[in-house]
């Protein structure tokens, strides 16, 4: 469930108690640990941690309006979750990450980026705070693009030209 806030104060305090104590907890070690390149703010209706423009001007492939997504962190209907754009797309990344649950003796509940949690207790927030340091802005943005240059690259298209494109194409039909 997305939420409508526009600030992390503002998503933070439309929490209710418990779970505000959960995530301001995650965010606490996030924060912590974040790379100065970084940016938090509110994204996708999540707290987002974020790739500014002043770092990466192109912004995200397939939005070059909206930044290039490190991490967010929501409270959903029945868990909460923290996604790790660092995890997705690099099997090294994922790997140390697994083995970090296990040593610390705690499962992972994972889809491609997605951490699922419903306790602060399910987390080994000494691993995930070593997940946010070990890929600085500066390396994810180096994979980033390398990733993209690997694709054959990626047309840049924001929304609003998709939708003249779209438009224009019909015209022609």
């Amino acid at each position: 469930m997305q939420s409508r806030a526009t600030t992390v104060a503002a998503y933070l305090a439309g929490l209710p108690p418990e779970r505000r104590a959960v995530i301001a907890a995650v965010r606490a070690v996030i924060l912590a640990n974040l790379d100065d390149d970084y940016e938090e703010g509110m994204g996708y209706g999540m707290i987002s941690y974020h790739v500014p423009h002043r770092v990466l001007p192109d912004g995200y492939h397939c939005d070059p309006e909206q930044p290039l997504t490190f991490a967010c962190l929501a409270a959903q209907k029945n868990y909460m979750t923290l996604h790790l754009m660092s995890v997705y797309g690099s099997s090294e990344e994922e790997e140390w990450l697994r083995k970090r649950f296990a040593a610390a003796g705690k499962k992972l509940d994972m889809g491609k980026a997605c951490i699922r949690f419903r306790r602060l207790e399910d987390l080994p927030l000494e691993a995930l705070g070593e997940a946010i340091r070990r890929v600085p802005a500066k390396a994810y943005v180096a994979r980033y693009v390398r990733a993209l240059a690997e694709r054959g690259g990626a047309k840049r298209t924001s929304p609003a030209r998709k939708k003249t494109a779209k438009a224009s194409a019909r015209k022609r039909a």
